[in-house]
């Protein structure tokens, strides 16, 4: 892997970026090829706390996970922690949903999991369909819609844009609008 490490407000020694690289390079051993395009590792200190943000894009995938502790080698070992965790919770969805394909499973090994995988899977089971005629209204009569039937969103058919639009309840009272592009 290739590593794009830079430093905010903290001084990237020699030292330090060994141990980030050092540290990272144990996730290798979950690709069947090392990525292509860059790593990219961000450490701050921001009110005494050290913060690492990691960045793994990948083809299917992009990984992302950020660690703050008292100390940068806790954070930087947090991280990696956390990190692995995430492969090996996409590569095991991955697996029980292609087990009959390679499809993306084949950017994974299977022999480099040195830990048994507990099957993490989440279940997104779907409950319930509903199916209903969009009216067209403006944006202020689907809001008042919405507040008529309690629910935090509505859908509706923009008389103005004559496009699918949701407006929905913000966490601050107020309303958002969601467009297609």
């Amino acid at each position: 892997m290739k590593y794009n490490i830079r430093g905010q407000h903290i001084l990237v020694t020699d030292a330090l970026r060994e141990y980030v690289e050092k540290k990272l390079n144990r996730l290798e051993k979950y690709f069947e090829e090392p990525s292509a395009s860059e790593t990219n590792v961000t450490l701050s200190v921001t009110k005494g706390r050290h913060v690492i943000e990691v960045t793994i894009p990948l083809a299917s995938v992009m990984l992302r996970a950020e660690e703050r502790s008292e100390d940068m080698y806790a954070s930087i070992d947090l991280v990696v922690d956390k990190l692995e965790r995430q492969i090996r919770k996409h590569k095991t969805k991955i697996n029980s949903k292609f087990r009959k394909g390679n499809g993306i499973r084949a950017m994974f090994t299977d022999e480099g999991s040195a830990v048994r995988v507990i099957e993490e899977e989440e279940d997104y089971e779907l409950v319930r369909t509903k199916r209903f005629l969009l009216k067209p209204m403006d944006v202020e009569e689907a809001i008042l819609q919405m507040n008529m039937v309690g629910h935090s969103f509505y859908m509706f058919a923009n008389s103005d844009t004559k496009e699918v639009n949701v407006v929905y309840r913000r966490s601050d009272g107020r309303y958002g609008l969601l467009e297609a592009d």
